[in-house]
């Protein structure tokens, strides 16, 4: 009883931290870029990356489900995008740099919410929901914390599309586009890959060590970081002032998959379940973590 009296109180303090945070990356994401009704444009796709979480929350709170969660985010970014660059083109007529911007960001999101969303059908839960579901302000806290994600990952992208300053296309935008899709390659790659080996009957138990992966234990997320870097480098001729908060979406996307719930979790599962046998050793020795090998 007394854990979870714990566990309630830090879900209370961790809710309006998560909240501040976007408030405050939504006030310097907003400066010098376009309003409506004297509101940056910025600043309401921030709020709208919250509501579409909360309105959401509710069914899967009802109903006790994570099914459409990566759907919903994926939804999310897709939202937030169009809604940039229906609303900032009042203020300011639209350039090639935001659309290509937004273009990329939401064909990132409809392959891989289409892809999470297949999956979860198939497996038909997500064990990381289990113990989360049932308590109110924890569940309420991770899709708060996915508006969050929305929000700081999208940051380059979402600054691009509503500033006032535009240029034209030039070597940061070639050359931020082509690191996009070398990462959107290896990120697609990888899951495919991953995904065929899963779904034949003679590697059950056994884990991938072919293709991509004999080259990194997650390929799939060093392609998620270096997309997102593409899309900074195409936003860094307009950056101005407070506007370079939004340098901070690779760095979030890298910490989060390194440090958070990405590869620290996927490790530990591995460990509990192939840790001690030779050739699992011997891989997780001989293959880098993240950074693939040449």
């Amino acid at each position: 009883m007394e854990n979870m009296k714990s566990t309630d109180r830090s879900s209370l303090v961790i809710f309006p931290t998560l909240v501040f945070i976007g408030f405050l990356v939504a006030l310097a994401g907003g400066q010098s870029g376009a309003a409506l009704g004297g509101t940056p444009v910025f600043a309401l796709v921030v709020a709208l990356a919250f509501l579409i979480q909360w309105l959401a929350f509710i069914p899967a709170y009802l109903l006790q489900t994570e099914k459409f969660f990566d759907l919903t985010g994926s939804v999310t970014y897709i939202a937030v995008t169009g809604v940039a660059l229906c609303y900032s083109r009042y203020t300011v007529p639209l350039d090639a740099r935001s659309i290509l911007v937004a273009a990329l960001v939401i064909v990132w999101a409809v392959r891989l919410g289409a892809f999470l969303f297949s999956r979860i059908r198939k497996a038909g839960r997500d064990d990381r929901f289990d113990e989360i579901k049932p308590n109110f302000l924890r569940f309420l806290n991770v899709w708060t914390i996915q508006g969050l994600w929305v929000t700081l990952t999208a940051a380059a992208a979402l600054v691009t599309i509503t500033s006032t300053t535009r240029k034209d296309l030039d070597a940061f935008a070639i050359g931020g586009a082509l690191v996009w899709l070398i990462g959107f390659a290896i990120e697609v790659i990888a899951d495919a890959q991953k995904s065929r080996f899963n779904a034949d009957p003679a590697n059950k138990g056994k884990f991938i060590r072919t293709g991509l992966w004999s080259r990194s234990r997650h390929p799939n997320y060093f392609g998620e970081i270096l997309l997102w870097m593409g899309v900074a480098i195409i936003a860094v001729p307009i950056l101005q002032g407070w506007q370079w908060v939004a340098m901070i979406s690779p760095l979030f996307v890298a910490l989060l998959l390194t440090r958070v719930s990405g590869i620290p979790l996927l490790e530990k599962k591995a460990d509990a379940k192939w840790g001690g046998q030779a050739e699992y050793e011997e891989y997780k020795k001989n293959t880098p973590v993240l950074i693939p090998r040449l």
